[in-house]
């Protein structure tokens, strides 16, 4: 089990193909199985990696809170695809040792054996996963959107916020919640496409409406 050398091409297109079907490493909320991977990766992958750039860059947002996500953090090999052989102690094993590295520098020697058994799993693994349907990961967002003060043009400010549009971006139903002192805030739900609209995007789009849009929140974030 594992996903061999996070730092690698081959490491990352299996990354890739492991996320195509799923938003997280494990279960349907980030937890710290997310953040030990996303330690070891290090660095965003290539865009033409989109399902492993899309999953970085989500659990890149819950920096601040990597620290209270549910888990607990275990040895990096043990995520990822059951069928790909766990590389990330290869670094201390000795010369002589005779297991197989899948993902190993091309500076190593291996024996003609080896190379062809390697090469052989990677094509099997290749196979298997380009036969799984591409899934488009999405989420249901409910956002809280505060004006200045009662005076502010609610009709006004929603308008606002349906103006924006972006591929990946649907606007849901909505409504008035009072706050106090004759305040009341939008609340408005909306369907993103994960690898295309953000959180950190809406609330850049928003908040810019600076006449009408005091702030914006996330009252609730649900995978679909």
């Amino acid at each position: 089990m594992g996903f061999g050398d996070l730092k690698s091409a081959a490491g990352l297109r299996v990354l890739n193909d492991f996320l195509a079907d799923k938003s997280y490493i494990e279960g349907y909320v980030p937890s710290q199985a997310d953040i030990a991977v996303f330690e070891a990766v290090g660095a965003p992958p290539p865009a033409e990696l989109f399902h492993a750039l899309r999953w970085y860059n989500h659990i890149k947002s819950y920096e601040k809170q990597k620290a209270s996500l549910p888990g607990i953090k275990k040895a990096l090999g043990k995520y990822g695809p059951a069928d790909v052989e766990d590389t990330t102690g290869a670094a201390t094993d000795s010369k002589d040792d005779d297991d197989i590295d899948l993902f190993g520098s091309d500076d190593e020697e291996e024996s003609e054996e080896a190379k062809k058994l390697r090469e052989e799993r990677l094509a099997q693994y290749e196979s298997k996963k380009s036969k799984k349907p591409a899934v488009v990961a999405k989420s249901s967002i409910l956002l809280d959107v505060k004006p200045w003060d009662d005076e502010t043009d609610m009709a006004k400010l929603e308008e606002c916020v349906r103006s924006i549009q972006a591929d990946g971006l649907v606007w849901g139903s909505s409504k008035l919640v009072p706050v106090g002192y004759g305040i009341k805030k939008l609340q408005i739900q909306c369907v993103v496409e994960d690898d295309k609209v953000g959180t950190d995007m809406l609330e850049e789009r928003i908040t810019a409406f600076e006449d009408y849009v005091q702030s914006m929140d996330v009252a609730a974030f649900n995978k679909i």
